[in-house]
């Protein structure tokens, strides 16, 4: 308890942060269809998010290395909080993009000094009680900033300045906490292909599970203004999705400690298929239906990253997990920078149902590798214990802890 008690300063900067980093996306996506923006330049907004994004992940280890956790969280914290009040000096789709870039690099950057932070501090007593708040404050707040998309007007000065509180009020704890701040962590390598020869199935599970999340929640107020949902409903539309995926953590990780991980990633991608037809076919029944249908949609795709992550590190020794970590990042990165450009893309083309058409594909690829590579080579028999892994950061890999005898 006295452990979890010195870890307050950073749930409740991992709170604030995601209250802010949470919501800029939709309120990027209402703001752009109420200033005229085409669809194709909200998902390029999308995709600069995770441009930053990757560019944060690999600058703060280095950046954590020259000037310490706290002044480095303190430099994240000021691009994130500069991106948002700078949207509407600039009414521009392409000058916003630039700043979704900063808004990604804040994200990326933070989290990493705060997993860092944790990594350092707990231990294997500690680990499963820590991960286990940091879940609950990362998707709780998650959820609280999808609700409020339902408040913020759009393209209003005031919305962008709200975040932007929230996004310096990140500051507060970090910096005045009084616990003392751990060792500078070792930069790792970028070896992208150490994830396929660990696990080329994980590797190509992050892609679409990049697929999944980053054109749903970059792209999803598209869809939900194109079948009819008002921007507080679209607020509800989103929070279903967070709250689906929330829902689904405990039982999948149950199944996943229990079962072959590669059948669990095989039967969440046919459940995916099947939710994003069932979305597609409820979009026109009403905002109920559609509202069950994102948390259906959440249920089946939300748990495909940690699913994969827990998967290639059964294969992995302790000395490569942060490295295979990185990799795994890698590969999510690449398919969240393109997947809402493209998404946007099919949308302006085919209409609404190209979103949920473009990921049911992605789920019937990963279905058929998974069947393939189960041919290939035998499971392991003693797996790392399931953890929930957010896509923050690949500092997540030190927390994933020691392989266990499976039960």
């Amino acid at each position: 308890m006295r452990m979890l008690i010195s870890f307050v300063a950073l749930f409740l900067s991992v709170a604030l942060l995601q209250l802010s980093s949470g919501g800029v996306g939709p309120l990027d996506a209402l703001s752009g269809i109420a200033l005229g923006f085409s669809t194709t330049q909200i998902g390029l907004l999308g995709s600069a998010h995770f441009v930053g994004f990757f560019i944060g992940c690999w600058w703060a280890p280095r950046l954590m290395g020259s000037v310490g956790h706290s002044r480095a969280f303190a430099a994240f914290t000021a691009s994130g909080a500069i991106g948002l009040l700078a949207h509407m000096l600039i009414i521009d789709p392409y000058a916003w993009a630039l700043m979704r870039t900063a808004s990604g690099l804040c994200v990326a950057g933070c989290y990493t000094v705060i997993e860092a932070w944790l990594q350092a501090k707990v231990n294997n007593e500690t680990r499963g009680r820590t991960m286990g708040v940091y879940r609950i404050a990362d998707m709780g707040a998650s959820l609280v900033a999808q609700l409020m998309i339902g408040v913020l007007e759009p393209a209003s000065y005031v919305s962008y300045n709200l975040l932007a509180l929230l996004c310096c009020a990140a500051l507060l704890p970090m910096t005045l906490t009084k616990v003392s701040q751990p060792k500078t962590p070792s930069a790792p390598r970028l070896r992208p292909m150490l994830a396929v020869a660990r696990s080329p199935l994980a590797a190509a599970g992050v892609i679409v599970a990049a697929l999944s999340s980053a054109s749903f929640r970059m792209v999803g107020p598209i869809y939900g203004q194109e079948v009819g949902l008002r921007p507080d409903q679209i607020a509800y539309f989103l929070a279903a999705f967070v709250l689906g995926g929330a829902l689904a953590q405990y039982p999948i990780g149950w199944l996943a400690d229990k079962f072959d991980r590669r059948w669990v990633l095989i039967g969440l991608s046919a459940a995916a298929v099947i939710s994003c037809m069932v979305t597609n076919v409820i979009g026109a029944g009403g905002t109920a239906a559609i509202m069950a249908g994102a948390v259906f949609f959440g249920l089946t795709t939300f748990p495909i990253y940690s699913v994969a992550v827990a998967h290639a590190h059964d294969f992995a020794s302790d000395d490569e997990r942060v490295e295979l970590s990185a990799a795994l990042m890698f590969f999510f990165a690449l398919g969240a920078i393109a997947s809402p450009l493209v998404s946007s893309t099919l949308i302006n083309l085919y209409g609404p149902s190209a979103l949920f058409i473009m990921i049911a594909t992605g789920h019937l690829v990963l279905i058929a590798f998974g069947l393939i590579r189960m041919r290939a080579r035998d499971t392991v028999e003693d797996k790392t214990r399931y953890v929930y892994a957010p896509r923050t950061s690949f500092v997540i890999g030190r927390l994933v802890g020691k392989s266990r005898k499976r039960d």
